[in-house]
């Protein structure tokens, strides 16, 4: 299989590099052998944690650090995300190891962590060709990621010692109130108040969580890392930001917010950034009855959770769509998210008026 198929690394962006001397010595205390001196590249990816690619003589490494500049004592917390990854890793190979956790923010300015490099391919908008996947071993593929999420929402968090990670319980009140208050806070003129969605949602929310497990909360295909001898192999998941004690089927709407199917109309087909739209790949409602089967939670009542994932993205893009209104963001694209939120409010309408709940 092609190298060209592997996540490339390119030139660190201005006012991002980071000390190599002191990278470099950090970790050699540690007890990490690394050898000659590192080349630093950057994976452009992303808008949270800085991903670097470090290459040593005898081996490739991957950093993490959060971004630069002033940000939330609560946010992009790399030392938590790397001590979930520690715990993780005995009962859920698919994790990266973890290598080096620096808290000392006097080496590089930052915490941050070094872990192994995965190499293969990560699935971005589309499935490269070369992967040779005909529509039945599209399916497969797609089964098998799903497979990563449902492996790891059946795990015992307790054995695993992950049980403090979270408040756990009243988790969905927490989220339909959390992100009620960030998008009003975020809202702009030229985007719907999305108070009949949040009235919904406040309303029809269960009264308890079907369960109480570890979720990753960012899952999609691009978090993933494929084998690149054999792409039917899920051998990674990847950020581990977000990770905390919740509900299942609120991961799950989450994912499939995310989710555009060979259907959809040509303003959600504009927004794909998964190959979920290939030949093979599952529908949503596919999706959740393979869920269902295997997990054996119930999904009578699924409308909330995928409303609920409509509208926390929405939550999502309306943050960085005032950002940018304000002059604090400046990416072109940015401009297309005022647009992209008001019809996700239109989605979740649509859902709504259909839901028997």
């Amino acid at each position: 299989m092609s190298e060209k198929l592997i996540d490339a690394a390119g030139q660190v962006r201005a006012g991002e590099e980071v000390d190599l001397g002191r990278v470099t010595a950090y970790l050699r205390a540690a007890g990490l052998a690394v050898e000659g001196e590192p080349q630093l590249k950057q994976f452009p990816g992303g808008a949270s944690n800085l991903t670097y690619l470090l290459s040593y003589e005898n081996r490739d490494l991957i950093l993490r650090r959060p971004p630069f500049g002033h940000i939330a004592k609560s946010a992009h917390d790399v030392v938590r995300e790397a001590r979930i990854m520690e715990m993780l890793k005995p009962v859920y190979p698919a994790v990266p190891n973890v290598y080096a956790i620096c808290e000392d923010t006097e080496v590089i300015g930052a915490p941050f962590y070094v872990m192994e490099r995965l190499v293969g391919v990560i699935p971005r908008q589309n499935l490269p060709d070369e992967l040779g996947l005909d529509a039945p071993r599209t399916r497969q593929l797609c089964l098998n990621v799903l497979d990563k999420l449902i492996d790891l929402h059946m795990l015992d968090a307790k054995a695993a010692g992950l049980d403090t990670l979270g408040k756990g319980e009243g988790y969905v009140a927490r989220q339909i109130e959390g992100w009620s208050k960030r998008f009003r806070a975020a809202r702009t003129d030229d985007v719907s108040d999305f108070e009949s969605v949040m009235q919904w949602l406040a309303d029809k929310q269960p009264k308890q969580e079907v369960a109480i497990c570890l979720i990753h909360n960012d899952f999609r295909f691009d978090n993933v890392v494929l084998d690149i001898n054999d792409p039917m192999n899920v051998i990674g998941v990847l950020d581990w930001e977000m990770a905390t004690l919740g509900d299942p089927l609120m991961d799950l709407g989450s994912s499939l917010a995310y989710w555009v199917q060979a259907d959809d109309d040509p303003f959600m087909l504009g927004s794909r950034r998964q190959p979920t739209n290939a030949p093979g790949m599952l529908t949503r409602k596919e999706v959740i009855e393979y869920y269902a089967q295997r997990t054996g939670w119930s999904v009578a009542n699924f409308d909330f959770y995928e409303v609920y994932g409509l509208f926390r993205l929405a939550g999502i893009v309306q943050q960085i769509y005032k950002r940018f209104k304000e002059g604090n963001a400046r990416n072109p694209v940015f401009a297309t998210f005022g647009p992209f939120a008001n019809y996700l409010g239109q989605r979740c309408e649509r859902i709504i008026a259909q839901s028997s709940l």
